[in-house]
Protein backbone atom coordinates (compact mmCIF):
# COMPACT_ATOMS: atom_id res chain seq x y z
CA UNK A 1 0.00 0.00 0.00
CA UNK A 2 1.68 3.31 -1.01
CA UNK A 3 1.58 6.07 1.35
CA UNK A 4 -0.84 8.80 0.57
CA UNK A 5 0.39 12.36 -0.19
CA UNK A 6 0.30 14.65 2.48
CA UNK A 7 -2.25 17.60 1.05
CA UNK A 8 -4.30 20.11 3.04
CA UNK A 9 -8.03 18.94 3.50
CA UNK A 10 -10.01 20.51 0.99
CA UNK A 11 -13.07 21.04 3.19
CA UNK A 12 -16.18 21.14 0.67
CA UNK A 13 -14.09 22.22 -2.24
CA UNK A 14 -13.60 19.91 -5.22
CA UNK A 15 -10.34 18.66 -5.41
CA UNK A 16 -9.07 18.49 -9.32
CA UNK A 17 -5.41 17.17 -9.87
CA UNK A 18 -3.73 18.11 -12.66
CA UNK A 19 -1.10 16.05 -14.21
CA UNK A 20 1.33 17.67 -16.30
CA UNK A 21 2.14 21.56 -16.23
CA UNK A 22 2.73 22.82 -19.93
CA UNK A 23 0.75 24.84 -21.73
CA UNK A 24 -2.54 23.33 -21.30
CA UNK A 25 -2.38 22.19 -17.53
CA UNK A 26 -0.75 25.82 -16.72
CA UNK A 27 -3.36 27.85 -18.45
CA UNK A 28 -6.13 25.74 -16.14
CA UNK A 29 -4.15 25.82 -12.79
CA UNK A 30 -4.09 29.64 -13.66
CA UNK A 31 -7.81 30.29 -14.68
CA UNK A 32 -9.24 28.01 -11.78
CA UNK A 33 -9.54 31.19 -9.53
CA UNK A 34 -12.08 31.32 -6.52
CA UNK A 35 -13.03 29.01 -3.71
CA UNK A 36 -14.68 26.06 -5.62
CA UNK A 37 -11.91 24.21 -6.53
CA UNK A 38 -8.65 22.79 -4.82
CA UNK A 39 -6.10 22.91 -7.26
CA UNK A 40 -2.95 20.07 -6.63
CA UNK A 41 -0.78 20.57 -10.17
CA UNK A 42 1.97 17.41 -10.44
CA UNK A 43 4.73 17.94 -12.86
CA UNK A 44 8.36 16.04 -13.17
CA UNK A 45 9.56 19.67 -12.76
CA UNK A 46 9.63 22.73 -10.88
CA UNK A 47 9.26 24.92 -13.84
CA UNK A 48 6.89 25.57 -16.56
CA UNK A 49 9.04 25.25 -20.07
CA UNK A 50 8.51 27.00 -23.12
CA UNK A 51 9.28 24.39 -25.55
CA UNK A 52 8.95 26.10 -28.57
CA UNK A 53 12.18 27.82 -28.38
CA UNK A 54 14.47 24.98 -26.83
CA UNK A 55 16.49 24.89 -30.33
CA UNK A 56 17.70 27.99 -29.79
CA UNK A 57 18.86 26.93 -26.30
CA UNK A 58 20.67 24.07 -28.30
CA UNK A 59 22.60 26.35 -30.34
CA UNK A 60 23.74 28.70 -27.25
CA UNK A 61 21.46 31.13 -28.25
CA UNK A 62 19.48 31.49 -25.84
CA UNK A 63 20.19 30.73 -21.63
CA UNK A 64 17.40 27.61 -20.35
CA UNK A 65 16.44 30.02 -17.49
CA UNK A 66 15.02 32.50 -19.88
CA UNK A 67 12.39 29.96 -21.03
CA UNK A 68 11.51 28.61 -17.55
CA UNK A 69 9.78 29.84 -15.24
CA UNK A 70 9.49 28.23 -11.68
CA UNK A 71 5.60 26.95 -10.63
CA UNK A 72 5.86 28.02 -6.99
CA UNK A 73 6.40 31.87 -8.06
CA UNK A 74 3.77 31.33 -10.70
CA UNK A 75 1.22 30.56 -7.74
CA UNK A 76 2.89 32.20 -4.71
CA UNK A 77 -0.46 34.04 -4.09
CA UNK A 78 -3.00 31.11 -4.81
CA UNK A 79 -3.73 30.11 -1.69
CA UNK A 80 -5.87 27.24 -3.78
CA UNK A 81 -3.11 25.63 -5.76
CA UNK A 82 -0.48 22.94 -4.13
CA UNK A 83 2.58 22.05 -6.16
CA UNK A 84 3.60 18.66 -5.95
CA UNK A 85 7.54 17.30 -8.09
CA UNK A 86 6.89 14.02 -8.52
CA UNK A 87 5.87 11.50 -11.47
CA UNK A 88 2.41 10.19 -12.39
CA UNK A 89 2.31 6.61 -12.40
CA UNK A 90 -1.30 5.04 -12.37
CA UNK A 91 -4.58 5.68 -12.36
CA UNK A 92 -7.41 3.63 -10.52
CA UNK A 93 -10.07 5.36 -11.38
CA UNK A 94 -12.48 3.08 -9.78
CA UNK A 95 -11.50 4.18 -6.28
CA UNK A 96 -10.71 8.09 -8.36
CA UNK A 97 -7.05 7.64 -7.16
CA UNK A 98 -3.78 8.53 -8.81
CA UNK A 99 -0.40 6.62 -7.67
CA UNK A 100 2.47 8.68 -8.01
CA UNK A 101 6.08 8.26 -7.27
CA UNK A 102 5.74 10.02 -3.81
CA UNK A 103 2.25 8.44 -3.14
CA UNK A 104 -1.54 8.39 -4.05
CA UNK A 105 -3.48 11.12 -4.32
CA UNK A 106 -6.92 11.24 -4.38
CA UNK A 107 -9.41 13.36 -6.83
CA UNK A 108 -12.55 14.64 -7.59
CA UNK A 109 -11.70 15.72 -11.18
CA UNK A 110 -8.48 14.51 -12.82
CA UNK A 111 -6.87 16.35 -15.58
CA UNK A 112 -4.58 14.32 -17.38
CA UNK A 113 -2.74 16.90 -19.71
CA UNK A 114 1.57 14.92 -19.81
CA UNK A 115 2.21 16.06 -23.27
CA UNK A 116 4.32 14.03 -25.38
CA UNK A 117 7.80 12.66 -25.81
CA UNK A 118 10.16 11.64 -28.97
CA UNK A 119 8.65 9.02 -31.01
CA UNK A 120 11.29 6.72 -32.34
CA UNK A 121 8.70 4.39 -34.35
CA UNK A 122 9.68 1.22 -32.17
CA UNK A 123 13.46 1.68 -33.11
CA UNK A 124 14.54 2.01 -29.69
CA UNK A 125 18.16 1.80 -30.73
CA UNK A 126 18.14 5.31 -32.45
CA UNK A 127 16.19 6.45 -28.83
CA UNK A 128 19.49 5.15 -27.65
CA UNK A 129 22.03 6.76 -30.28
CA UNK A 130 19.72 9.85 -31.45
CA UNK A 131 20.34 13.68 -30.07
CA UNK A 132 16.47 14.30 -28.94
CA UNK A 133 15.00 18.07 -28.01
CA UNK A 134 11.85 18.06 -25.31
CA UNK A 135 13.55 18.88 -22.36
CA UNK A 136 15.92 21.02 -20.66
CA UNK A 137 18.41 18.62 -20.31
CA UNK A 138 18.53 17.37 -23.41
CA UNK A 139 18.55 20.68 -25.02
CA UNK A 140 21.96 21.52 -22.62
CA UNK A 141 23.85 18.18 -23.64
CA UNK A 142 23.07 19.06 -26.99
CA UNK A 143 24.28 22.47 -26.69
CA UNK A 144 27.21 20.57 -25.29
CA UNK A 145 27.59 17.85 -27.69
CA UNK A 146 28.08 20.72 -30.88
CA UNK A 147 30.69 22.79 -29.42
CA UNK A 148 32.19 19.74 -28.13
CA UNK A 149 32.05 18.37 -31.86
CA UNK A 150 34.05 21.22 -32.74
CA UNK A 151 36.64 20.71 -29.66
CA UNK A 152 37.57 17.26 -30.59
CA UNK A 153 37.55 18.15 -34.83
CA UNK A 154 40.51 20.60 -33.58
CA UNK A 155 42.11 17.45 -32.03
CA UNK A 156 41.67 15.06 -33.79
CA UNK A 157 44.52 14.16 -36.73
CA UNK A 158 41.87 11.62 -38.52
CA UNK A 159 40.15 13.27 -41.27
CA UNK A 160 37.24 10.94 -41.27
CA UNK A 161 36.33 11.90 -37.99
CA UNK A 162 37.02 15.49 -38.37
CA UNK A 163 34.49 15.22 -41.09
CA UNK A 164 32.07 12.88 -39.06
CA UNK A 165 32.38 15.53 -36.32
CA UNK A 166 31.90 18.87 -38.52
CA UNK A 167 28.64 16.41 -39.85
CA UNK A 168 25.23 17.03 -38.39
CA UNK A 169 21.73 15.30 -39.52
CA UNK A 170 18.89 16.56 -38.29
CA UNK A 171 15.81 13.37 -38.98
CA UNK A 172 12.69 15.64 -39.15
CA UNK A 173 11.27 18.00 -41.43
CA UNK A 174 8.91 19.72 -39.25
CA UNK A 175 8.87 23.14 -37.59
CA UNK A 176 11.53 21.91 -35.00
CA UNK A 177 13.86 20.38 -37.89
CA UNK A 178 13.77 23.69 -40.42
CA UNK A 179 14.68 25.56 -37.33
CA UNK A 180 17.27 23.55 -36.13
CA UNK A 181 18.60 23.70 -39.42
CA UNK A 182 18.63 27.05 -40.04
CA UNK A 183 20.44 27.57 -36.45
CA UNK A 184 23.23 25.61 -37.65
CA UNK A 185 23.47 27.47 -40.58
CA UNK A 186 23.38 30.58 -38.74
CA UNK A 187 26.15 29.44 -36.67
CA UNK A 188 28.24 27.93 -39.37
CA UNK A 189 27.99 31.47 -41.62
CA UNK A 190 28.65 33.68 -38.55
CA UNK A 191 29.61 32.35 -35.14
CA UNK A 192 32.06 28.96 -35.82
CA UNK A 193 34.27 30.31 -38.06
CA UNK A 194 35.18 33.16 -35.31
CA UNK A 195 35.46 30.63 -32.57
CA UNK A 196 37.44 27.63 -34.76
CA UNK A 197 39.89 29.94 -37.40
CA UNK A 198 41.87 26.40 -37.27
CA UNK A 199 38.93 24.54 -38.98
CA UNK A 200 37.62 24.84 -42.55
CA UNK A 201 34.19 25.37 -41.90
CA UNK A 202 33.53 24.84 -45.48
CA UNK A 203 33.76 21.21 -44.71
CA UNK A 204 30.82 21.41 -42.11
CA UNK A 205 27.46 19.57 -43.01
CA UNK A 206 24.11 20.34 -42.22
CA UNK A 207 21.71 17.33 -43.92
CA UNK A 208 18.18 17.57 -42.80
CA UNK A 209 16.35 14.42 -44.25
CA UNK A 210 12.15 13.68 -43.52
CA UNK A 211 10.50 10.34 -44.70
CA UNK A 212 7.82 12.45 -46.52
CA UNK A 213 7.66 14.04 -49.72
CA UNK A 214 8.46 17.51 -48.55
CA UNK A 215 9.34 19.80 -45.46
CA UNK A 216 7.35 21.56 -42.98
CA UNK A 217 4.02 19.37 -44.06
CA UNK A 218 1.46 21.03 -41.96
CA UNK A 219 1.92 24.36 -43.97
CA UNK A 220 1.29 24.56 -47.98
CA UNK A 221 3.08 22.98 -50.48
CA UNK A 222 4.49 26.72 -51.40
CA UNK A 223 5.56 27.30 -48.01
CA UNK A 224 7.80 24.09 -47.77
CA UNK A 225 9.14 24.67 -51.56
CA UNK A 226 10.23 28.25 -50.56
CA UNK A 227 11.39 26.67 -47.35
CA UNK A 228 13.69 24.22 -49.26
CA UNK A 229 15.05 26.63 -51.87
CA UNK A 230 16.31 29.30 -48.52
CA UNK A 231 17.61 26.28 -46.68
CA UNK A 232 19.27 24.98 -49.93
CA UNK A 233 21.06 28.49 -50.26
CA UNK A 234 22.22 28.18 -46.84
CA UNK A 235 24.01 25.18 -47.32
CA UNK A 236 21.61 22.56 -45.86
CA UNK A 237 21.62 19.17 -47.77
CA UNK A 238 17.77 18.00 -48.08
CA UNK A 239 16.77 14.90 -48.15
CA UNK A 240 12.70 14.23 -48.73
CA UNK A 241 11.30 11.07 -49.39
CA UNK A 242 14.38 9.07 -47.65
CA UNK A 243 13.83 7.09 -43.86
CA UNK A 244 16.20 6.58 -41.78
CA UNK A 245 17.45 2.76 -40.77
CA UNK A 246 20.11 2.41 -38.54
CA UNK A 247 22.44 4.53 -36.85
CA UNK A 248 25.63 2.54 -35.05
CA UNK A 249 29.55 3.68 -34.72
CA UNK A 250 28.86 6.87 -36.55
CA UNK A 251 27.17 5.73 -39.38
CA UNK A 252 23.34 6.45 -40.53
CA UNK A 253 22.19 4.22 -42.68
CA UNK A 254 19.37 5.31 -45.07
CA UNK A 255 16.40 3.76 -46.87
CA UNK A 256 17.99 4.35 -50.09
CA UNK A 257 20.86 2.49 -49.55
CA UNK A 258 23.36 5.06 -49.05
CA UNK A 259 24.93 6.30 -45.52
CA UNK A 260 26.12 8.73 -43.96
CA UNK A 261 29.23 9.22 -41.73
CA UNK A 262 28.02 11.25 -38.96
CA UNK A 263 28.75 11.88 -35.06
CA UNK A 264 25.62 14.34 -33.99
CA UNK A 265 22.02 12.95 -35.36
CA UNK A 266 19.06 15.28 -34.37
CA UNK A 267 15.67 12.95 -34.07
CA UNK A 268 12.93 15.55 -34.24
CA UNK A 269 10.78 13.29 -36.56
CA UNK A 270 7.83 12.92 -34.49
CA UNK A 271 5.56 12.58 -31.20
CA UNK A 272 4.26 9.92 -28.83
CA UNK A 273 1.69 11.23 -26.11
CA UNK A 274 2.48 10.80 -22.44
CA UNK A 275 -0.70 9.04 -21.64
CA UNK A 276 -0.65 7.59 -17.96
CA UNK A 277 -1.24 3.87 -17.44
CA UNK A 278 -4.46 2.32 -15.92
CA UNK A 279 -7.23 2.74 -18.07
CA UNK A 280 -8.90 0.36 -20.11
CA UNK A 281 -7.26 -0.66 -23.19
CA UNK A 282 -10.00 0.88 -25.87
CA UNK A 283 -9.22 4.65 -23.72
CA UNK A 284 -5.61 4.75 -25.55
CA UNK A 285 -5.96 5.72 -29.22
CA UNK A 286 -3.45 6.86 -32.11
CA UNK A 287 0.17 7.73 -30.71
CA UNK A 288 -0.85 6.65 -27.74
CA UNK A 289 -3.53 9.68 -27.36
CA UNK A 290 -6.53 9.28 -24.79
CA UNK A 291 -9.60 9.19 -26.67
CA UNK A 292 -11.70 12.19 -25.46
CA UNK A 293 -15.33 13.78 -26.63
CA UNK A 294 -15.95 17.08 -27.81
CA UNK A 295 -16.04 18.10 -23.93
CA UNK A 296 -12.30 16.62 -23.34
CA UNK A 297 -13.56 13.85 -21.26
CA UNK A 298 -11.63 10.71 -21.50
CA UNK A 299 -14.55 8.50 -23.58
CA UNK A 300 -15.99 6.14 -20.35
CA UNK A 301 -14.80 8.56 -17.92
CA UNK A 302 -17.54 11.62 -16.67
CA UNK A 303 -14.43 12.69 -14.36
CA UNK A 304 -11.26 12.21 -16.44
CA UNK A 305 -10.11 14.72 -18.76
CA UNK A 306 -7.03 15.14 -21.28
CA UNK A 307 -5.86 17.95 -22.87
CA UNK A 308 -3.16 19.15 -25.41
CA UNK A 309 -1.11 16.78 -26.96
CA UNK A 310 -2.40 13.75 -24.94
CA UNK A 311 -6.13 14.27 -26.06
CA UNK A 312 -7.20 12.58 -29.07
CA UNK A 313 -10.35 14.30 -30.31
CA UNK A 314 -12.36 13.29 -33.56
CA UNK A 315 -14.01 16.17 -35.35
CA UNK A 316 -15.00 16.61 -38.95
CA UNK A 317 -12.23 18.98 -39.89
CA UNK A 318 -9.88 16.99 -37.73
CA UNK A 319 -10.68 13.33 -38.34
CA UNK A 320 -7.03 11.91 -37.02
CA UNK A 321 -7.30 14.38 -34.39
CA UNK A 322 -6.23 18.27 -32.97
CA UNK A 323 -2.27 18.96 -34.28
CA UNK A 324 0.08 18.97 -31.32
CA UNK A 325 1.01 22.18 -31.03
CA UNK A 326 0.32 24.81 -28.07
CA UNK A 327 -3.33 26.48 -29.41
CA UNK A 328 -5.27 23.48 -29.13
CA UNK A 329 -4.00 23.00 -25.34
CA UNK A 330 -4.43 26.76 -24.23
CA UNK A 331 -7.96 26.59 -25.88
CA UNK A 332 -9.14 23.18 -24.57
CA UNK A 333 -7.89 24.26 -21.33
CA UNK A 334 -9.77 27.46 -21.50
CA UNK A 335 -12.80 26.18 -22.44
CA UNK A 336 -12.33 22.83 -19.38
CA UNK A 337 -11.87 25.76 -17.02
CA UNK A 338 -15.92 26.90 -18.10
CA UNK A 339 -17.07 23.48 -17.94
CA UNK A 340 -15.60 22.22 -14.38
CA UNK A 341 -17.93 25.23 -13.22
CA UNK A 342 -20.72 24.05 -15.04
CA UNK A 343 -20.07 20.54 -14.03
CA UNK A 344 -20.38 22.43 -10.43
CA UNK A 345 -23.65 23.38 -11.09
CA UNK A 346 -24.81 20.82 -12.62
CA UNK A 347 -25.50 22.19 -15.78
CA UNK A 348 -24.53 21.05 -19.12
CA UNK A 349 -21.34 21.17 -20.16
CA UNK A 350 -20.15 23.19 -23.79
CA UNK A 351 -18.52 20.93 -27.06
CA UNK A 352 -15.12 22.36 -27.91
CA UNK A 353 -14.79 24.15 -30.80
CA UNK A 354 -11.04 24.15 -31.89
CA UNK A 355 -9.91 28.19 -33.86
CA UNK A 356 -6.76 27.53 -35.71
CA UNK A 357 -5.32 31.04 -35.86
CA UNK A 358 -2.49 29.57 -38.01
CA UNK A 359 1.23 28.17 -38.21
CA UNK A 360 4.68 29.58 -38.07
CA UNK A 361 8.02 28.49 -38.14
CA UNK A 362 11.49 30.73 -38.19
CA UNK A 363 14.41 29.49 -40.52
CA UNK A 364 16.85 32.27 -39.88
CA UNK A 365 18.26 35.52 -39.18
CA UNK A 366 15.16 38.14 -41.27
CA UNK A 367 13.07 35.08 -42.56
CA UNK A 368 10.24 33.14 -41.47
CA UNK A 369 6.54 31.65 -42.59
CA UNK A 370 3.49 32.78 -41.11
CA UNK A 371 0.47 31.21 -42.28
CA UNK A 372 -3.04 31.71 -41.41
CA UNK A 373 -6.53 30.95 -42.81
CA UNK A 374 -6.40 33.74 -45.60
CA UNK A 375 -3.14 35.35 -45.50
CA UNK A 376 0.26 34.16 -45.66
CA UNK A 377 3.61 35.92 -45.42
CA UNK A 378 7.32 35.33 -45.92
CA UNK A 379 10.74 36.68 -44.69
CA UNK A 380 11.60 39.71 -42.67
CA UNK A 381 7.66 40.71 -41.44
CA UNK A 382 6.73 37.08 -40.69
CA UNK A 383 10.42 37.07 -39.00
CA UNK A 384 8.96 39.65 -36.67
CA UNK A 385 5.67 38.66 -35.87
CA UNK A 386 7.59 35.39 -35.20
CA UNK A 387 9.80 37.11 -32.68
CA UNK A 388 6.52 39.36 -30.71
CA UNK A 389 4.29 35.83 -30.53
CA UNK A 390 6.86 34.20 -28.93
CA UNK A 391 8.36 36.72 -27.04
CA UNK A 392 4.75 37.37 -25.69
CA UNK A 393 4.09 34.06 -25.01
CA UNK A 394 7.30 33.28 -22.34
CA UNK A 395 5.69 33.62 -18.70
CA UNK A 396 7.31 36.33 -16.51
CA UNK A 397 8.05 39.68 -17.71
CA UNK A 398 12.15 39.38 -16.67
CA UNK A 399 12.35 36.63 -18.80
CA UNK A 400 11.10 37.87 -21.69
CA UNK A 401 13.16 41.03 -21.11
CA UNK A 402 16.54 38.80 -21.11
CA UNK A 403 15.27 36.71 -24.15
CA UNK A 404 14.75 40.11 -26.01
CA UNK A 405 17.88 41.22 -24.79
CA UNK A 406 20.09 38.43 -26.23
CA UNK A 407 18.02 38.31 -29.33
CA UNK A 408 19.23 41.93 -30.01
CA UNK A 409 22.56 41.39 -28.84
CA UNK A 410 22.94 38.45 -31.24
CA UNK A 411 21.25 40.47 -33.92
CA UNK A 412 23.47 43.55 -34.04
CA UNK A 413 26.70 41.76 -32.94
CA UNK A 414 26.16 38.62 -35.20
CA UNK A 415 27.46 37.22 -31.59
CA UNK A 416 25.59 34.94 -29.17
CA UNK A 417 27.72 34.39 -26.11
CA UNK A 418 26.71 31.59 -24.49
CA UNK A 419 28.93 28.83 -25.94
CA UNK A 420 29.69 27.00 -23.12
CA UNK A 421 30.28 23.55 -22.43
CA UNK A 422 28.96 22.88 -18.71
CA UNK A 423 28.85 19.37 -17.47
CA UNK A 424 27.22 18.23 -14.38
CA UNK A 425 30.14 17.02 -11.42
CA UNK A 426 29.85 13.24 -10.67
CA UNK A 427 29.41 12.92 -6.69
CA UNK A 428 33.73 11.89 -5.98
CA UNK A 429 35.31 14.59 -8.05
CA UNK A 430 36.64 17.82 -6.86
CA UNK A 431 34.52 20.94 -8.77
CA UNK A 432 36.49 23.72 -9.50
CA UNK A 433 35.64 27.16 -7.59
Amino acid sequence: MMNVIDIPDKGTKKRIVIVGGGFGGLKLARKLKGDDFQVILLDKNNYHLFQPLLYQVATAGIEPSAISFPFRKIFHKRTNVHIRICEALRVIAEENTLETSIGTLSYDYLVIATGCDTNYFGNTELGLRTLSLKTTSEALYNRNQILESFEKAQNTNDLAMRSALMTFVIVGGGATGIELSGALAEMRKFILPHDYPDLDMTQMRIVLIDAGSRLLAAFSEQSSEEVRTYLDKKGVEIKVNCKVETYKDHLLTLGDGSSISVANVFWVAGVRANSISGLPPEVYGPGNRLRVDPYNSVCGFKNIFALGDTAFMVSPDYPNGHPQVVQPAIQQAKLLVDNLSRLNQNLPMKSFLYHNKGSMATIGRNNAIVEMKRIRFVGFPAWAVWLFIHLMSIVGVKNRLFIFLDWMWSYFTYDPSLRLIIKPAKKGQQVET
